[in-house]
């Protein structure tokens, strides 16, 4: 579907692959369905995010926040307004981006290695393959374990693993969905301080859909909360934070214990159940 808005032509970008690259969105809205079947699950999303920022969306279930990353993605179009990558638009799958999902969806017959090198764009030689690849399995711990099939290793590692190919491409932003929520509680933690790691040594302009507000506090430059106003059906910004403080964070600081009971109140959570 395409946006109401005129979209001028795409062309790539003339920045390096691995720059960090700008957000905006512009009247974004997204319904499903045509006639009485019609939904509207976003709407009137107005945004910038800038170069190298990791912005991170918070919201109830059902609110957009998935929707909100395939319209940058690509993946899918938003049905008002539009989407625009370094003042481009997006229209169709764009190559400026990378995404990494909650499940790694790697396939179970190629190794390590080779799940990862999938993400190499196409051209790539095979010596600078190799030695992508090499780096990236060095930087998330995984170079002693790159000829394991993903049966062989554990949920953590296949997160390594689907971090790792999504990067291999030097994406200028780098969408991640909800990507540490089948985690167990430590790993999740560990996850969260890699992705710090990662976004050091490879700066990217990073947007991650997360339910869980802590893990937000310690990862976001800013916090987009989604939600719907009264009588309203579609979700659109509730609120944008800026998170205080260098990464990484003291997660007891007694600051971000009061943007966690705030960012709770706006999700209609009693924080002093949790």
């Amino acid at each position: 579907m395409t946006s109401t808005l005129d979209r001028p032509a795409f062309t790539a970008s003339t920045k390096p692959a691995n720059s960090s690259l700008s957000v905006t969105f512009f009247g974004v809205g997204r319904s499903f369905g045509t006639g009485k079947e019609n939904r509207q699950v976003l709407r009137d999303v107005d945004l910038v995010v800038n170069p190298g920022e990791v912005l991170v969306i918070l919201g109830p279930s059902g609110c957009g926040k998935s929707t909100l990353l395939r319209a940058v993605s690509g993946l899918d179009a938003p049905s008002t307004g539009r989407v625009l990558i370094d003042g481009t638009a997006v229209d169709g799958v764009d190559p400026r981006c990378a995404v990494a999902f909650q499940e790694p969806r790697l396939l179970p017959w190629q190794s390590v290695e080779r799940n990862v090198a999938l993400g190499l764009p196409q051209g790539t030689s095979v010596k600078e393959g190799s030695a992508r690849v090499a780096e990236l399995l060095r930087l998330v711990e995984l170079d002693g374990h790159s000829g394991l099939r993903p049966r062989e290793i554990s949920g953590g590692m296949a997160q390594r693993t689907s971090l790792a190919r999504a990067l291999a491409r030097r994406p200028g932003v780098l969408l991640l969905d909800e990507p540490f929520g089948a985690l167990d509680a430590l790993t999740r933690l560990k996850m969260q301080d890699l992705l710090l790691d990662i976004h050091s040594a490879y700066p990217t302009t990073v947007l991650l859909v997360t339910h869980d507000v802590d893990e937000a506090l310690q990862l976001a430059d800013r916090i987009l909360v989604l939600g719907r106003e009264s009588g309203e059906e579609a979700a659109t910004v509730s609120r944008i934070l800026a998170v205080p403080g260098t990464r990484p964070r003291n997660r007891n600081s007694e600051e971000l214990g009061q943007m966690r009971s705030s960012l709770l109140a706006s999700l209609g959570v009693d924080s002093g159940r949790h």
